[in-house]
């Protein structure tokens, strides 16, 4: 099992309507995108001043149905509307569970 990591820092213009649609079209990947296995998400809780905004768990069988997700134009896609303008940073670790 490939598990997938990511957190993203918020530019300061980002409010919750940005926060909820990214959400939305979070969820609508599972649906299209038949290699995820585990799909979790959601906004930091702000315990602490040195947090990231947000994280994305995700979890594959395998390498290459991870590759499949990180190419699938509907990630891309997502990508391209929801995170562009939006991160400021973006960290990501990929490991085998």
């Amino acid at each position: 099992m490939i598990r997938h990591v990511v957190m993203f820092r918020w530019h300061d213009h980002v409010d919750r309507a940005a926060v909820a649609a990214l959400d939305a079209a979070l969820d609508r990947l599972p649906t299209v995108i038949g290699e995820i296995v585990s799909y979790v998400h959601g906004p930091d809780l702000e315990l602490s001043d040195t947090t990231f905004d947000y994280v994305l768990v995700a979890d594959f069988e395998t390498v290459d149905d991870f590759h499949t997700y990180r190419d699938h134009p509907e990630h891309q896609a997502f990508i391209a509307e929801h995170i562009v303008d939006t991160a400021a940073e973006r960290v990501a670790v990929q490991y085998q569970v």
